[in-house]
C-alpha cells in the first residue's frame, strides 16, 4: 500500500512537472524567445516531404530537439529505422539528426509538448485547376485539439493571400480545448497563441546556394509573432526578412514563382515561333544572356514541373475573382505552359511521320520523368502528361529514369509502369528525352537509336540527322 502511495505520488509530481514544463507561463514571448535562442525550444514539423524533412534537418543541426509528424507511416518507419526516402538526403543526415533527438511520428497529441510548430503540407490543384487547400485544413482540424497557450504555429505551404488568417486560423481558434486565442495587436495574455506564415523557398537539385543561405521571409499576425517567428528562423537561416502580415509573405511567395512562370511561358512561345522560322531558340538565350544588366536566362521545355510554378499561377487568379479581378497575363502564361506537353506529342507524331510511322502502334522510349534534372520529384512533371498523351494515341510507351524504378498512382494519373532498362535502343521507334539527367551519354543514345525528339535541349552539340530538337 505503501509502495503503491510513493508510486502515486511520484507520478503525481512528475505529471505536474511536466505541466509546469508546458504551462503558458513557461510559454511567454521572452521565456519562448529565450529558449529559441538557447536551442532549448521544441520544434514539430508537420509534413515530412521535400519541404518539412529538410527543415527538420536544418532545426537538427542547430542542436534543436525536433519532431517530424506525417500522417504517412510509410515515412515514419523509414526515418525511424534512420534511413531516407527522398534521394539527396542520405541516411547519414537523418541517423545524425536522431543523435540530436530528431523523431517521427504520426501520433499528433504529442503536439502538446511543441514550441514552435509548423506546416509544411501539399497545396495543389483540383481537376478544375482550382485551389485544393484539405491537406492544410485536415492538418489544422488534427492540430487544434492540441493547441497550447504560448505556442507559435507557422504555416509554409504555398498558397493565396489570406489563407492564414481565414482558412488556418478560424478553425484553430474554434477546435482547440482552452478557449486560446490569436495574438492580435501590441498585447497578448496567458489564452494566447501566435500565428505567422513564412513560404519555403526549397528547390530541389540545387547545390549551389546552401539552403541555410536562402533568406527567410516571414509574416507574423501581430508583431510578437513576428519576433518570435524570425528568432524562430533567424536560428537556422542567414537571413531573415520581415514583412508586415501573413499576406504579404503569401504574396511574396506567388509572386516568385509566378515571374518564373511568366517568363518560362515567354521562351517557351519564343521556341515555337524560332522553330517556324528556323532559328536555334538556344543560342538566341545564350547571346542575350551575355548583357550585363536587364536580362536574366530562362529556359524552354516540355512543360512545367514541380509543386509551385505550375500551380502558383491558379492559386492567385482563383483568387483574384474575389475581387473581381481577372489576371489576364498571368492566365495567358499558365495557358502557354500548360500546352508544352501537347507540343512534345505533336514533335513526335512530326518526327515519326518523317520516318513513315504513326504515334498509333509505335516503340516510344521516355527519357526521363522526374519534373526537372537530377531529382526523384514527380510533382506536375510533364513526362507523366506525355506518356498518357502518347498511350491515348496509341503508342507502346516505355520509360527510363535513374531515380524511378517504378512510377505507380498520383494524385492525377495511374500509370503502374516499371523502368526499362538502357538496352537495345534501336528496338525503338523513337527515343524522347524529357528530362535531361546528367546521368544520361547522349552521345551514346543518339548513336544507338533510330530516332530522337530532344525536349531539352541534352543533344546540343551532336550534329545527327536521327535528332528532332522540339
Amino acid at each position: 500500500m505503501l509502495e503503491s502511495k510513493r508510486k502515486f505520488t511520484t507520478h503525481k509530481k512528475c505529471a505536474l512537472k511536466a505541466m509546469t514544463t508546458n504551462s503558458a507561463a513557461n510559454r511567454s514571448p521572452d521565456q519562448l524567445k529565450n529558449r529559441i535562442q538557447q536551442r532549448q525550444a521544441r520544434v514539430g514539423i508537420i509534413g515530412l516531404g521535400y519541404v518539412g524533412l529538410p527543415l527538420a534537418l536544418l532545426f537538427s543541426e542547430q542542436k534543436f530537439a525536433v519532431t517530424g509528424f506525417d500522417i504517412d507511416e510509410r515515412k515514419v518507419d523509414t526515418l525511424a529505422k534512420g534511413e531516407s526516402y527522398i534521394y539527396r538526403i542520405p541516411a547519414e543526415e537523418i541517423r545524425t539528426a536522431q543523435t540530436q533527438g530528431f523523431s517521427a511520428t504520426s501520433d499528433y497529441a504529442r503536439l502538446v509538448d511543441m514550441d514552435a510548430i509548423i506546416i509544411c503540407v501539399p497545396t495543389p490543384l483540383n481537376q478544375y485547376h482550382e485551389p485544393d487547400l484539405s491537406f492544410i485544413t485536415d492538418t489544422t482540424h488534427a492540430l487544434a485539439p492540441h493547441l497550447q497557450a504560448g505556442q507559435i504555429v507557422v504555416l509554409e505551404s504555398t498558397t493565396y493571400p489570406g489563407t492564414t488568417e481565414e482558412v488556418m486560423l478560424p478553425i484553430l481558434e474554434k477546435e482547440n480545448k482552452q478557449g486560446l486565442k490569436a495574438a492580435r495587436g501590441t498585447s497578448f495574455g496567458n489564452k494566447d497563441f501566435f500565428v505567422a506564415f513564412s513560404p519555403e523557398r526549397e528547390d530541389p537539385g540545387n547545390t549551389t546556394v546552401a539552403r541555410r543561405d536562402i533568406p527567410k521571409v516571414v509574416g507574423g499576425l501581430n508583431p510578437t509573432a513576428a519576433e518570435l517567428a524570425g528568432a524562430l528562423y533567424g536560428s537556422i537561416f542567414q537571413r531573415t526578412v520581415p514583412v508586415s502580415s501573413p499576406a504579404v509573405a503569401e504574396m511574396t511567395k506567388l509572386l516568385e514563382n509566378i515571374y518564373r512562370c511568366v517568363n518560362i511561358a515567354l521562351v517557351n512561345e519564343l521556341k515555337l515561333l524560332c522553330l517556324r522560322m528556323g532559328i536555334d531558340i538556344w543560342e538566341v538565350i545564350a547571346a542575350a544572356s551575355t548583357k550585363p544588366f536587364g536580362f536574366h536566362p530562362f529556359y524552354p521545355g516540355p512543360g512545367l514541373g514541380g509543386h509551385c510554378i505550375p500551380v502558383d499561377p491558379f492559386y492567385l487568379s482563383w483568387k483574384a475573382k474575389e475581387w473581381d479581378f481577372r489576371t489576364r497575363f498571368i492566365e495567358l502564361a499558365g495557358e502557354i505552359n500548360v500546352n508544352m506537353p501537347y507540343h512534345v506529342l505533336a514533335s513526335i507524331g512530326g518526327a515519326l511521320n518523317q520516318h513513315k510511322k504513326s504515334v498509333n502502334g509505335a516503340r516510344v522510349l521516355i527519357l526521363g520523368v522526374a519534373y526537372k534534372k537530377d531529382i526523384d520529384d514527380l510533382r506536375e512533371s510533364p513526362a507523366i502528361t506525355i506518356i498518357e498523351l502518347l498511350q491515348k494515341e496509341g503508342a507502346q510507351v516505355s520509360y527510363h529514369d535513374p531515380y524511378f524504378p517504378f512510377v505507380g498512382k498520383g494524385r492525377k494519373y495511374d500509370l503502374h509502369m516499371k523502368r526499362t532498362e538502357l538496352e537495345q535502343l534501336g528496338q525503338y521507334d523513337c527515343v524522347v528525352i524529357v528530362t535531361d539527367h546528367s546521368d544520361y551519354d547522349y552521345k551514346k543514345i543518339v548513336g544507338e537509336a533510330q530516332l530522337v525528339v530532344d525536349s531539352r535541349n541534352a543533344t546540343k552539340g551532336i550534329d545527327s540527322p536521327k535528332v528532332v530538337r522540339c
